[in-house]
């Protein structure tokens, strides 16, 4: 049987990372979707497992023969992407593959895949304590605080465009939320009926 897609984004310091790690390991038979990226590997990285190492010219031209379903250009020839073939190669094994994405990425993959995407955008409870918990990790200077509110409040806007929105108030109930979610995606034989 094909596998389902899940897609998740957020704006940074929403805890989007905390849930989605709590999701794999509960026994659903998720697997993360593998990335292309033009950035070289890092330590022990092997392409194919971590990443697909591409040049940034691949790159260039895997995008010009509309190969990805979503990519973005971070920095001058450092890209991501998600590849399409990549991911029916992941789907046709069974896999559920797990999407940890921007809003535009998380957007193209839902249009691209329909009812067989259950997208979810995890929210913080407010901006302000969005700026409390991006201040309390103190890894960050104030003028990039200032850059990740602005860029918060532009993410939210794109939240009514998921099929999901879960507010993390409060992890614990956030995860069983997000993990009730998925249970049902998974479970539904109708994929229209699912993602709704």
């Amino acid at each position: 049987m094909k596998g389902k897609l899940i897609i998740f984004s957020a704006p940074s310091g929403s805890g989007k990372s905390t849930i989605i790690n709590y999701l794999m390991q509960q026994g659903l038979g998720l697997t993360f979707s593998i990335s292309a990226t033009s950035r070289a590997p890092r330590g022990t990285e092997q392409h194919g497992v971590e990443y697909f190492f591409l040049s940034p010219e691949e790159f260039r031209q895997r995008i010009a023969n509309n190969e990805f379903l979503e990519y973005e250009e971070v920095y001058p020839d450092r890209f991501y992407g998600t590849l399409k073939e990549q991911v029916e190669r992941q789907l046709e094994a069974g896999q559920h593959v797990v999407f940890d994405v921007d809003v535009v990425g998380g957007c193209n993959i839902k249009e691209y895949y329909g009812h067989r995407a259950l997208s979810i955008f995890i929210q913080p409870p407010s901006i302000e304590e969005l700026r409390r918990r991006l201040e309390g990790r103190g890894t960050d200077t104030p003028e990039v605080i200032k850059q990740r509110i602005d860029k918060a409040e532009y993410e939210l806007s794109f939240s009514p465009k998921f099929d999901k929105i879960v507010i993390n108030d409060h992890l614990g109930t956030a995860q069983a939320e997000t993990l009730t979610l998925i249970k049902h995606f998974l479970s539904c034989e109708d994929s229209v009926e699912c993602s709704v």
